[in-house]
């Protein structure tokens, strides 16, 4: 059976390799430690290149068909390993790194695109130096991106000073501050193959990622073409052109953007398998498996079969990312008596582990309606913010 090397852990993931009867040999670093029976190596930094292809080379596999990554953290190591093995797919490092480096990416972007105004940062660079360039109120996050783990909004020199204690190295490309942009976020998830883009969705946030890493609930649906053509249309033209800017590979993307009031507005945008249940409301609404396409790329085969089986939607998906009650008391079957799911799973044992945003559960709801498909949403985030009352 033929390997694929995969940098980090996903259980969905890992079902669509072995449905493609591919046998997975993951890179991963703890806490995302694969499964027992499962083939992997652990490395202590996930982005040590050096380290990652050591452990390849240390585990001798024989047959090894391509590499791929399963988050941000592993797009410049999935890179590499193709040069040094040889294997199908993006090869180039240089441009993997324009879609990490959150500096690098919003510097290359054609001048026409908006975007906020991005700096590095570093121990040595005052408040007063940032405000004085970005604004009274700025972003500090990691350069390379972290989801909106170590993210801040930064009104004062104190909050400044809090922002930077996650960042105890001395490096001058480690952190970036940009401006603040207070404006919704909507999200592009697509697929990108031979400089043009070959499908795309569209979803909104329930909330900021970074409002949703702070304590609220993280949930996202998706839009109806027909409802919001000229978004849309705005939106895949600054997907293309950003694209096409900064020297794409193919792959599959997800691009962030802002609906400012001075106009749609680029955030930032990665080349890899979107993350939370993204993948999984893309295919039940339109037909299209993102796993499938991105698997396809690390093999050399392209996209087109893997969306051949798209199609015109007749019900809307949205997924919501629940987090344990407040008092500790709801249950899986408390949400099922209140709502009609598509899938729910939710663990209210006191010992759920917990993953990224509080998540102890997830859902995912539908309806043929966006605007209901939205509603649904706002109640299930209520009930698991406040309960039945």
């Amino acid at each position: 059976m033929p390997t694929m090397i995969v940098i980090g852990y996903r259980g969905d993931l890992d079902q669509a390799l072995r449905r493609r009867g591919l046998d997975p040999y993951y890179i991963a670093q703890a806490p995302a430690i694969p499964p027992n029976g499962t083939r992997f190596s652990r490395v202590a930094d996930i982005e040590d290149v050096q380290e990652v292809l050591r452990a390849v080379l240390s585990a001798r596999i024989d047959d090894v068909a391509g590499a791929l990554s399963v988050h941000e953290m592993g797009v410049f190591g999935a890179t590499y390993l193709r040069q040094q093995l040889n294997l199908p797919g993006n090869t180039d490092s240089k441009t993997a790194l324009y879609f990490r480096d959150k500096y690098l990416q919003k510097s290359r972007l054609p001048s026409h695109i908006r975007r906020a105004r991005c700096r590095y940062a570093s121990q040595d660079t005052s408040f007063a130096e940032l405000a004085d360039d970005l604004g009274d109120v700025f972003v500090v996050k990691p350069a390379t991106g972290a989801g909106s783990l170590r993210t801040s909004i930064v009104r004062s020199p104190e909050e400044y000073a809090r922002a930077l204690e996650p960042f105890p190295g001395r490096s001058d490309v480690q952190i970036v501050a940009e401006s603040f942009i207070d404006a919704p976020e909507v999200y592009v998830d697509g697929v990108w193959e031979n400089g043009g883009l070959r499908w795309s969705s569209m979803s909104s946030y329930h909330v900021s990622p970074l409002r949703a890493a702070q304590g609220g609930i993280m949930a996202a649906y998706l839009l109806d073409r027909r409802r919001h053509s000229t978004l849309f249309d705005e939106s895949e033209a600054i997907a293309t052109q950003a694209l096409a800017g900064l020297n794409a590979p193919d792959c599959v993307f997800h691009l962030e953007i802002f609906q400012a009031e001075a106009g749609l507005t680029f955030g930032e945008c990665a080349i890899r398998i979107p993350g939370g249940l993204a993948p999984q409301i893309n295919e039940l609404t339109y037909g299209v498996d993102l796993f499938d396409i991105e698997i396809s790329l690390a093999l050399g085969e392209g996209a087109s079969k893997a969306l051949s089986n798209q199609r015109t939607p007749d019900r809307f998906h949205g997924c919501i990312l629940l987090r344990a009650a407040s008092d500790g008391n709801l249950t899986q079957k408390d949400f099922e008596r209140n709502f009609t799911f598509d899938l729910i799973d939710y663990d209210s044992s006191p010992d759920a582990p917990i993953g990224p945003y509080g998540r102890v559960g997830q859902a995912i709801v539908s309806d043929p309606d966006e605007l209901k498909l939205r509603k649904t949403i706002e109640e299930i985030v209520r009930f698991n913010e406040f309960g039945p009352n």
